[in-house]
């Protein structure tokens, strides 16, 4: 393998030369915007949202500002408010729980699975009770969750479901695609995402009608006709400089896909004899799209996770733990009288002490990979850091 990365710039994320590749297309894209000036909605942004629609294979996809707002925009569609509760996941960005607790609303958690980090389904079941108002299954790192079991216990209570699908579009569950199964599907368009903007960016989708005629209306300040509003919304826009970059964009996702898996599945490789180490797990029932390639470090290791990110910012290895706590552990949900006791949520304080995530992105070349696979397979074999001296 090779050590020599002088000439190999290697990131988390590799957006300037993503750019590069598509650079013409992306800006004729952005000059059509500019001599339309039609800058706020405006007809680029629909026609991106039909073709999300179509390759998401749904009805009905509204942009919104960016993926917190998705959020926020689909609970306001269900109601939640006050007094309500939401079922999601502890282990995640704290965005889902966040958007829950901007209504008034407390999130419930659920545990996780210790192979796919998803919420597991057989947990779900004892969080609910009559102030649940959603459940909201977070598709984590690339992967769908397990839809059907949580479908049925959704069907079963009531309950309407809310696909946090900021980190899988383009994954499919069962043949289906990762945000249409629930009665709402949210999307961020955060930068680094696999469909990702030149900005902020989010999107609703559903199935439903008066559902997506509601988000709608929520978006724009509670209003379908322009000074008549109906309701208190929100002003929640994507706008059209970022739908023309990401309907470009679009027309390239399953070569980026393409392209992070083949990635993973050269991780995979370099990595299947190291020991120690994790690699990600793939269910039978989904496929994986890797925004991120999350590894497992076993504490029999010295040192553990930290001990191999330290390692690797002594190799000047980029690297990133997603997520360090779970959500019940942050001081903003741990306070009060509905705080987690320690060792409740036993799956998701594990992760939390042994997840790192390595670079994934689409312009990983093998011999980055290799380099990344070498350091990690050194720190499994005991090579120390150099002690700094000066």
């Amino acid at each position: 393998m090779t050590k020599d990365n002088s000439t190999l710039p290697l990131a988390m994320v590799d957006l300037t030369t993503q750019y590069s590749r598509i650079q013409s297309e992306i800006d004729e894209a952005l000059q059509a915007v500019l001599d339309s000036a039609h800058f706020i909605r405006g007809p680029i942004v629909g026609e991106f949202e039909c073709s999300l629609a179509g390759y998401l294979d749904v009805p009905f996809v509204h942009g919104v500002a960016n993926g917190t707002d998705a959020l926020q925009v689909a609970l306001m569609a269900l109601d939640v408010g006050p007094g309500d509760e939401v079922v999601t996941s502890p282990f995640t960005f704290i965005a889902t729980a966040e958007a829950a607790a901007l209504l008034g609303a407390r999130a419930v958690f659920a545990d996780i699975e210790p192979d796919t980090f998803n919420m597991d389904p057989k947990r779900i079941e004892e969080r609910i009770t009559e102030r649940t108002k959603a459940i909201v299954p977070v598709h984590l790192f690339g992967q769908p969750a397990n839809m059907e079991p949580i479908m049925e216990i959704a069907s079963r209570h009531g309950v309407p479901v809310v696909e946090d699908n900021a980190q899988s579009v383009g994954a499919r569950y069962q043949g289906q695609t990762a945000g249409s199964i629930g009665d709402i599907g949210t999307l961020s368009f955060f930068p680094s995402k696999n469909l990702g903007a030149y900005g902020d960016g989010g999107a609703v989708l559903t199935r439903s009608q008066p559902l997506y005629e509601r988000m709608r209306m929520i978006a724009s300040h509670g209003s379908r006709k322009k000074y008549y509003n109906e309701i208190v919304g929100v002003n929640s826009r994507l706008d059209a400089m970022q739908a023309a970059i990401l309907k470009v964009k679009l027309n390239h996702l399953d070569d980026f896909i393409a392209r992070r898996v083949r990635a993973a599945d050269l991780y995979d490789t370099l990595l299947k004899d190291t020991p120690g180490i994790t690699r990600p797990v793939r269910a039978e029932y989904a496929t994986h799209v890797f925004h991120q390639y999350t590894i497992r470090v076993s504490s029999d290791l010295e040192g553990g996770r930290d001990g191999l990110a330290a390692f690797l910012k002594s190799r000047q290895i980029p690297h990133a733990v997603y997520y360090p706590v779970g959500l019940h552990q942050l001081p903003v949900f741990s306070d009060g009288e509905h705080a987690v006791p320690p060792g409740e949520l036993p799956q998701t304080e594990a992760a939390a002490a042994e997840v790192i995530s390595l670079p994934m992105h689409t312009e990983l070349t093998a011999a980055q990979q290799e380099l990344v696979a070498e350091a990690i397979a050194e720190f499994a074999r005991g090579v120390q850091i150099p002690e700094a001296h000066g």
